[in-house]
């Protein structure tokens, strides 16, 4: 069995990063949450601990390798079972967190853990992007969801002028990015603690489009 505590902390600082004692238990329990949740709602495809940890949680984790410093805000469009955007938040709750997912049931876990955890400066939105006027941000998350040209168009309205649109790809990168004619991006890879699985992470400032 797992020591799902040591794992945590230890990925965690594999990152780069730093954690507290509360972050560490926010992470337990929302595990425990989602892994509960999920035997009746199928909100992930993933079953184990571990896998939630390295795939969901470190995985969403490598988003704050690259925000800009400045950044306040964030908007994470098909948020899903909360993925990036949850995990972001635990780790920096002074940020601004909208979590965009039209799909009700995933909605509705969406804020129970938001509710459950305390993070009081996350909102859920049950719409598509593409809907939303209300909410401007610095920076527009999507996991793997979109192509890029396609989120470029779908976040475009929440975007600051001055934000920056960061997607998490796979190893299908190279293809992509070739189709997206976009030429004003960075791209950084990173591997994912104990499985060295490679996530790329594409930066597109909105103002270069």
């Amino acid at each position: 069995m797992i020591n799902t505590r040591e794992l945590l902390q230890n990925g965690i600082a594999e990152l780069g990063l730093n954690s507290t004692g509360h972050q560490i238990d926010s992470f337990i329990t929302y595990l425990q949450e989602l892994m509960k949740w999920n035997k009746a709602h199928n909100l992930t495809g993933l079953k184990t601990e571990r896998d939630i940890i390295i795939k969901h949680f470190l995985d969403s984790l490598l988003f704050a390798k690259v925000l800009p410093e400045e950044t306040s805000s964030v908007i994470d469009i098909g948020s899903g079972a909360g993925f990036p955007g949850i995990p972001l938040s635990i780790m920096n709750p002074d940020h601004e967190v909208f979590l965009v997912e039209p799909k009700k049931k995933k909605a509705i876990f969406l804020r129970h853990m938001v509710h459950h955890l305390g993070l009081k400066k996350t909102e859920v939105m049950d719409k598509r992007v593409e809907d939303i006027s209300e909410v401007q941000v610095d920076a527009a998350l999507t996991r793997a969801l979109f192509s890029i040209k396609e989120f470029v168009v779908k976040a475009e309205g929440v975007l600051n002028n001055d934000g920056v649109y960061i997607l998490s790809k796979g190893l299908n990168v190279k293809a992509e990015l070739e189709n997206s004619m976009l030429k004003e991006m960075a791209i950084r890879d990173f591997q994912l603690p104990f499985i060295h699985d490679l996530r790329y992470l594409i930066m597109i400032p909105r103002r270069n489009i």
